[in-house]
């Protein structure tokens, strides 16, 4: 049984001959909420409106269950979009913008009531069909948005940074709110964003893009334990990430010492990447310690302490529960915890 239902082939875009995508492959699944995540500028949002069919690719295909969609107009894709400003009328009331859509493709008055009242209820909104636009929160607002792209019974769902405008509370409530709704309504939801955080929270599959082109792809778990670039390392969370030489397999140098790993599959003595997330590294004595550093610098972040700790020339960042004592630290990492990348070309 097929289950993607968008497939882009070899999709490219060009504004004035400034490439913005460079042959995109991917393939999104029926019922999955994926993330197109990456910084200002890297194509994502470009990705997402070519999906919509508000750009047309300079190359490449979009498939929709099997069928090219290319030619096709926004209104007539089976595809509906919630954009950040969301885009709400404001001489409508709440029940009015929501059924707009449906009232446009003539469905008749008895079933928009429904559709209406059932929607309003899944985003809990019950009960707000009259109140007007105005006299809602910023989040409120953020799910009439979504109302109304739902109501319209789409099979996918498209949601560029939806929750930008949004203060920090908010923004978190909302994500388990949004994640909760796509496994009730039981569509693909597909969602731009350049919050590392949110995307790992909400999402079942990641794209990271950079510059027009997918870095990796994977699950939240993946993407953050196994980046395949220092771009992916450096963007997804904070890394240590040191030069080093894979001796063979399951057998690392870097700091000028060996340290078994559990990568594979590299040339002997072939030069790496090594990255190490902070809250891997764990503090000991001294004595016990694999590397030995300095403490240049300690924050307390609420559940962690952030640490600057300088050891051979570099400075490492180190997250722990434990506050250092001394000015001088051990440094221990397990085999599972050094991740060995190829060098980009």
């Amino acid at each position: 049984m097929n289950d993607t239902i968008i497939k882009l082939k070899n999709i490219s875009k060009s504004f004035n001959k400034s490439k913005v995508l460079n042959n995109i492959d991917l393939e999104i699944k029926k019922n999955e909420f994926l993330t197109l995540l990456g910084p200002s500028g890297c194509g994502k949002t470009t990705t997402l409106r070519i999906i919509g069919g508000f750009e047309k690719p300079t190359k490449g295909e979009i498939l929709f269950e099997d069928e090219i969609i290319n030619d096709i107009p926004p209104y007539k894709r089976q595809i509906n979009t919630v954009f950040q400003n969301y885009a709400l009328f404001p001489h409508m009331n709440i029940f009015e913008n929501i059924a707009f859509g449906l009232k446009v493709k003539k469905i008749e008055s008895e079933e928009i009531k429904k559709r209406v009242q059932r929607i309003l209820k899944l985003v809990n909104l019950k009960g707000y069909d009259k109140r007007t636009i105005d006299s809602l929160s910023g989040g409120q607002q953020q799910r009439v948005a979504i109302a109304r792209a739902l109501v319209n019974e789409p099979k996918v769902l498209l949601l560029d940074e939806p929750l930008g405008a949004l203060d920090l509370k908010l923004r978190k409530e909302m994500q388990t709110e949004l994640k909760n709704m796509q496994k009730k309504v039981g569509i693909t939801f597909i969602y731009v964003t350049h919050d590392q955080e949110e995307a790992l929270t909400m999402s079942d599959s990641v794209i990271v893009i950079d510059s027009g082109v997918i870095q990796q792809m994977g699950t939240p778990v993946d993407i953050y334990n196994e980046p395949k670039n220092r771009f992916v390392a450096n963007f997804i969370g904070q890394s240590n990430i040191v030069e080093g030489i894979m001796i063979r397999d399951f057998l690392v140098e870097f700091s000028k010492l060996r340290f078994k790993c559990v990568d594979k599959g590299f040339d002997f003595n072939e030069k790496v990447d090594v990255v190490i997330r902070p809250e891997d590294i764990e503090v000991v004595s001294n004595d016990d310690g694999m590397l030995t550093g300095k403490v240049k610098s300690v924050i307390f972040k609420g559940v962690h302490y952030e640490m600057i700790v300088s050891q051979g020339g570099k400075d490492w960042i180190i997250h722990s529960t434990k506050k250092p004592k001394g000015c001088t630290i051990g440094m221990k990492i397990r085999p599972e915890d050094i991740h060995v990348m190829r060098k980009e070309r």
